[in-house]
């Protein structure tokens, strides 16, 4: 049986939060349309549109009660039928009561058994609680009559706010020491969270240890290459007898983990990102790593980032060198791609004519390579140079962004910080707050599952 969890973006958490919580002191009600991230092991609400219902068209608003009409849930209905989406209740509880109520049993029954019925597809909907500090506890309903609860609630703004259920168990001795600089609360949450980390090469492989030692609880590795001789000189934990063996980095990057002894739970995926595995697999995962220099596998990311409202971090490096021990520039970026904000796409990262370019070397490469000598397109720069010690300012650069999200400790908010570049040659950092919704992705935020994939044909 899988498990639940539910993401909202910040701004459908604010919007909630001002319609549930008013200054009246009586609850409040209010629905949401969403999609999906379903697998075996994991099923992931995933909010689209939030549908407040008017104060006035309620029957009774008290402190600890209230009473809708159902009128409302009419349309939404209407929308998800035949599309798999979901219809969750949100309502409010005013007082120290986090925890379904035997009133809210009846009610969910009632409303959720109907609403089965009319969809018939046995999919399951769900119920959330927001109490007065904003937080939220909820619970998948099967069939219109099985409760469920939910394992976490994410919210992905500037910060990453997830509320999980009661952590079970001990901590480990290993992660005593973070704990003394995160706390518990943090490390308890990084245990309970699933990252993806595409493209496990000079930072990639960087980004995996630090995330393993740190305690993160299931890695998802996406990289179809292999280790080679090449490699050798930045992969943290591969070895010669990894390059003459020709092994999967992937594979050897999670055997390196499961040494560690420290209990993740390992899916090395040695496809390209541009698979229905891949991309099932990442969707499923609470935050995205990408440690790749690509257009394509970019522009996928912040596609999967926003149907699914996924934290995405992203890293990239420059080092330009004559080869003959000369060096020009050494800088590099981390960025923070948050649902519903700007793109790497329009932070001008990469360009459409980019994307085009790689995925025509990847599907078609002779067409490619003619293209490109005749000057049609912009060749795709290969084995550019890179080092050890470069790539691990990056990454160390990259998972401290993320732990600043998950635990805010700076002394500025992380709004201002949607991209931090650096240079090595004058050292400094620069900060850049995010800039405006992007009109490519912002659209597409909580589609979730959908048919084709992503609504790509080359996916379905």
């Amino acid at each position: 049986m899988p498990n639940y969890a539910l993401r909202l973006t910040k701004s459908q958490h604010e919007q909630l939060r001002t319609h549930l919580l008013p200054a009246d002191g009586c609850e409040a009600v209010a629905l949401a349309l969403c999609g999906r991230a379903a697998s075996e092991d994991r099923h992931v609400f995933v909010a689209r549109d939030i549908v407040p219902i008017p104060y006035s068209a309620c029957s009774l608003r008290t402190p600890d009660r209230v009473t809708w009409p159902t009128e409302f849930v009419e349309p939404l209905v209407r929308k998800a039928y035949g599309r798999s989406q979901a219809i969750l209740k949100f309502h409010s509880h005013r007082g120290d009561y986090p925890q379904f109520s035997s009133l809210d049993d009846e009610s969910d029954d009632l409303l959720f058994s109907s609403i089965s019925s009319l969809l018939g597809d046995s999919l399951p909907h769900a119920s959330v609680i927001m109490l007065p500090d904003g937080r939220c506890i909820g619970r998948a309903i099967r069939d219109g009559v099985e409760f469920l609860p939910m394992s976490a609630i994410s919210v992905v703004g500037d910060d990453i706010t997830v509320w999980h259920e009661e952590p079970h168990g001990t901590s480990l001795a290993a992660n005593r020491r973070n704990e003394q600089v995160f706390g518990k609360g943090t490390i308890g949450r990084l245990k309970r969270l699933s990252a993806a980390v595409v493209g496990c090469s000079g930072t990639g492989s960087i980004v995996i240890e630090q995330l393993a030692r740190l305690g993160i609880g299931r890695l998802v590795l996406v990289d179809p290459d292999l280790v080679e001789e090449k490699n050798l000189n930045r992969i943290l934990n591969s070895g010669k007898e990894d390059a003459y063996l020709g092994r999967p980095k992937v594979f050897a990057l999670a055997s390196a983990v499961a040494r560690m002894g420290l209990g993740q739970d390992l899916l090395p995926l040695p496809v390209n990102l541009v698979s229905q595995r891949a991309v099932r697999n990442v969707a499923a995962c609470d935050v995205i790593f990408g440690c790749t220099d690509g257009a394509e596998a970019r522009h996928l990311l912040n596609r999967i980032a926003a149907f699914y409202t996924i934290p995405y971090f992203d890293v990239g490096v420059r080092l330009d060198a004559d080869g003959l021990g000369g060096i020009g520039n050494i800088s590099g970026a981390v960025h923070y791609v948050q649902p519903g904000g700007s793109s790497l796409l329009s932070r001008e990262v990469y360009t459409m004519a980019d994307v085009e370019a790689e995925e025509l070397r990847r599907t078609n490469p002779e067409m490619y390579r003619a293209r490109r000598d005749e000057g049609y397109i912009r060749g795709v720069r290969e084995d550019r140079p890179a080092v050890i010690s470069v790539n691990m300012f990056f990454a160390a650069l990259i998972v401290q962004e993320f732990l600043a999200r998950l635990h805010p400790f700076r002394n500025h908010p992380n709004s201002s910080h949607a991209t931090v570049r650096a240079n090595l040659l004058e050292p400094f950092l620069i900060t850049e707050p995010d800039g405006a919704p992007c009109a490519v992705f912002a659209r597409h935020v909580g589609r979730g599952d959908i048919e084709p994939l992503l609504d790509r044909p080359d996916l379905s």
